[in-house]
């Protein structure tokens, strides 16, 4: 099987160009992506239990992994929620699997987004790792229109071995994510 194409872009063309412009004395000093975390709140799991069920199933299909259910950690009894409740699903993609996302991510779903501009640069944490909020999960391929019954949105975030939000943002933009506001 051959390797994903953006890893072989990456080893062949990224490292050497983010070393150059970072000054990196060695090639284990350029950031690379460690993982890539997909995480969907569910808060009318609350009421319904077999909404945590279908967000299983589309985050398995969007990210070609089983997904799994995150329990809610303390009891909150406004919102009417005990603690080890599901109300949300989450996967963490690594290795082949995460680069296989991130291409289709960046090639296929964010161009299928409604007035699609870029995305914002703003989702930087202070430590190289960068979240991007989805709102609708229809923008993937995998998932069936017609299967729907509730459109629901949720966060993708990229962990990085980047030490400043600067390397990061370059690393993101080698691989193909379409920033809105460029400096060239």
């Amino acid at each position: 099987m051959a390797a994903p194409r953006l890893k072989e872009k990456y080893v062949g063309e990224i490292v050497s160009s983010l070393k150059e412009k970072f000054q990196y004395k060695s090639v284990m000093q350029v950031p690379k992506i460690t993982k890539i975390v997909i995480n969907k709140g569910i808060g009318a799991a609350v009421a319904d239990k077999k909404l945590v069920d279908v967000g299983v199933e589309e985050l398995t299909l969007i990210a070609g992994q089983k997904a799994v259910a995150t329990m809610s950690k303390k009891a909150i009894s406004n919102f009417k929620l005990r603690e080890n409740m599901p109300i949300g699903v989450k996967v963490t993609l690594r290795g082949e699997k995460m680069y296989e996302f991130l291409d289709r991510l960046t090639t296929v779903a964010l161009p299928r987004v409604r007035d699609f501009k870029g995305i914002s640069d703003k989702g930087f944490d202070g430590r190289g790792n960068y979240t991007l909020g989805v709102k609708e999960q229809i923008i993937f391929p995998e998932i069936s229109i017609d299967k729907v019954s509730k459109i629901s949105g949720m966060d993708i975030t990229f962990v990085t071995t980047a030490n400043t939000d600067e390397e990061a943002l370059a690393l993101l933009t080698a691989m193909g994510m379409p920033f809105a506001n460029q400096k060239k």
